[in-house]
């Protein structure tokens, strides 16, 4: 329940679950010439209750405990994108996604990568989240933001919005709502989650007056996953979803697209939120923040989000363990 005077907060886990001692947590120092190295820096004076590996270049993570070196193809320079790092970007997270698999690490804490210099050399890439799935074998996976007192999963992520309608169907809302209810209990120790879904439209197409979707799509997605015992209700207008007395009476939020549901949440959050990854074989945060190219090298980054993602990283390494 919301605290008097607090943002609303969603119901919070039942307590229960074995907890590991002092879990390994890999940290991915993300991309070279943003802030993610000196996050990684500053990470390394919190005092907390796991064992923090670094990967990346020694040279970038001097002074932090623990780092696994895996070279940088040419030097660091601070807010200078550099293609020829980009298969770099990735050997870290390939070494992190094997250690996950492995029983090496426990959970994966991934800072900010740049998804454009990727691409610019010359591989195909739309972001970590898909990256992780298809390295290690999950099926379907769920982005799903956690902080302020909310957590809110997303239907469909990093796409245009003229393609978002198009993309949501029944089939992927159901396996959506499968993942976030299967993920919210084994992960989260949440008995009997409770989510709330968005409309796609604006006032859930308003009987079909101003869109189908709702009714035709939404609609029987959620039919068929209150058959199998998830308890989902909606579609719910997105400009009411986000009211106190809704949010009092449930554990997460599904929406429908990445504008609909975030920046309520980072409103909420922001720099302090979590990007959790649900359906992998693994735990996986990351910070709610890009690579922040401008701040790289001034020393006035915030870390505040990658502290909180090592949290909730422990917490759920813990809870799975």
């Amino acid at each position: 329940m919301a605290e008097a005077g607090a943002r609303p907060r969603l119901r919070r886990a039942a307590a229960g679950g074995k907890i590991a001692a002092r879990p390994v947590i890999a940290i991915t120092s993300g991309e070279p010439a943003g802030i993610g190295p000196e996050l990684c820096l500053m990470l390394a004076r919190e005092a907390l209750p796991a064992r923090l590996v670094a990967l990346g270049d020694r040279d970038l993570l001097r002074g932090f405990p623990q780092v696994e070196h895996l070279p940088l193809e040419r030097p660091r320079v601070p807010g200078r994108l550099d293609p020829a790092n980009g298969r770099y970007v990735l050997a870290v997270l390939d070494r992190a996604v094997k250690g996950c698999l492995a029983g090496e690490y426990q959970a994966m804490v991934t800072a900010p990568v740049q998804k454009s210099v990727i691409n610019e050399a010359g591989i195909p890439f739309t972001g970590h989240t898909e990256y992780l799935a298809e390295r290690s074998g999950a099926g379907h996976v769920v982005m799903m933001l956690v902080g302020g007192g909310l957590r809110v999963a997303l239907a469909t992520t990093h796409l245009p919005l003229r393609e978002v309608a198009s993309a949501v169907t029944q089939s992927l809302l159901l396996k959506t709502l499968r993942v976030l209810d299967h993920d919210l209990r084994k992960r989260f120790r949440i008995a009997r989650p409770r989510i709330l879904v968005s409309g796609l439209n604006p006032h859930s197409g308003e009987s079909g007056h101003l869109g189908s979707e709702d009714g035709d799509i939404i609609v029987p997605a959620i039919a068929a996953a209150v058959s199998e015992g998830i308890q989902a209700s909606g579609p719910i207008p997105a400009d009411t979803l986000f009211v106190p007395e809704r949010l009092e009476q449930a554990d997460a939020v599904l929406a429908m697209y990445h504008d609909q549901g975030l920046p309520v949440l980072k409103y909420a959050s922001f720099g302090r939120g979590v990007n959790v990854t649900l359906g992998l074989p693994f735990v996986r945060t990351s910070v709610d923040h890009g690579t922040a190219l401008d701040l790289a090298g001034t020393g006035r980054a915030d870390p505040g989000s990658l502290i909180e993602a090592v949290k909730l990283a422990i917490e759920l390494a813990s809870a799975a363990g």
